[in-house]
């Protein structure tokens, strides 16, 4: 069975209006709505969400509603009763926007999986591959660790810039069984990537309740029993110490975990951050050099860079 898929563009203040007269009225079967605003919104958040507008693949001017019907349903009658309710709305003088329509068909029984087809293996590195759950993956090496991932979670799947840059870093930084840190964990995988790579211990943290569970879920996935997952503000609500510290996440929330990482630190630790804007990288500078900290190896893909970091003295 197929559907007809009808996008409509428009400006977020008819939301709600349009979406209660396309269920109730035009009696459609289901509503996706994409907001541009829920995006700048998400990489707002003081907590493990890393958002890039630019990677966003068609991201909405302002409101993007699609609305999902039978597909012998009229689609003229139906694009018409639309474009009549808009114009109705906007004359009680709410804000349209820059109006578009759209149309396609769509096979609606692979809705609970259409988007794995998004999700592939990512043959990171000689040492590491990330792969969805569902992929029947061989390693291209004998002694290629595996990171299996449930991308349906959400919360970082590999495939950004900023992560990426972070496992190269620890493939760097893990030479010996040492204890790791993963501030702002999200997925878990780069609590995950530590375990594989040899850490004798990991805790994964995070201020988000779905991003623990999501961590939770994808450990589980690759057996591994190293790895503490809690909830947690950044590092103040630990009093331990540890050998590598990694946090990925934005600068603004990084200058505010660099005051407490000494006291978290033994001795010839490392830390590894990621998520900083190349803009952003003089106040990261500035307030590691304040610490007594040092940049031990800096390294950048497009506007993200990622630091390698060690007190001044060690």
């Amino acid at each position: 069975m197929k559907l007809l898929a009808i996008k409509i563009n428009c400006g977020h203040e008819i939301e709600d209006g349009l979406t209660y007269f396309l269920q109730d009225t035009l009696n459609a079967k289901g509503i996706e709505a994409r907001k541009r605003s829920d995006f700048v919104l998400e990489g707002q958040k003081h907590d493990s969400s890393l958002v890039e507008l630019d990677d966003i693949e068609d991201l909405p001017e302002d409101l993007e509603l699609t609305a999902y019907f039978d597909q012998d349903a009229d689609q003229s009658k139906i694009i018409d009763q639309i474009k009549s309710k808009i114009k109705e709305m906007e004359g009680f003088g709410l804000d349209v926007g820059n109006v578009s329509i759209s149309t396609k068909n769509i096979a609606d029984e692979d809705w609970n999986t259409a988007w794995q087809k998004y999700y592939h293996v990512i043959d990171f590195s000689r040492l590491l591959a990330i792969v969805p759950d569902w992929e029947d993956y061989q390693p291209a090496f004998k002694d290629q660790k595996l990171i299996r991932l449930d991308p349906g979670l959400a919360f970082g799947t590999g495939g950004h810039t900023t992560t990426q840059l972070v496992l190269l870093a620890m493939e760097r930084a893990l030479t010996k069984p040492v204890s790791v840190m993963d501030v702002g964990t999200g997925s878990g995988i780069l609590a995950i990537a530590a375990s594989k790579l040899g850490a004798k211990s990991v805790l994964a943290t995070d201020i988000s309740d779905e991003a623990v569970s999501a961590a939770k879920e994808n450990i589980r996935l690759n057996g591994i029993d190293n790895i503490t997952v809690k909830k947690a503000n950044l590092l103040k609500d630990t009093d331990e110490k540890f050998d590598l510290i990694i946090a990925n996440i934005l600068a603004e929330i990084l200058l505010e975990l660099i005051p407490d990482l000494n006291n978290h630190l033994n001795k010839d630790s490392q830390i590894i951050f990621s998520g900083i804007d190349y803009k952003q990288l003089p106040k990261i500078e500035n307030a590691l050099a304040k610490e007594n900290l040092e940049i031990k190896m800096k390294m950048q893909e497009k506007r993200w860079i990622c630091l390698l970091i060690a007190r001044k003295d060690q």
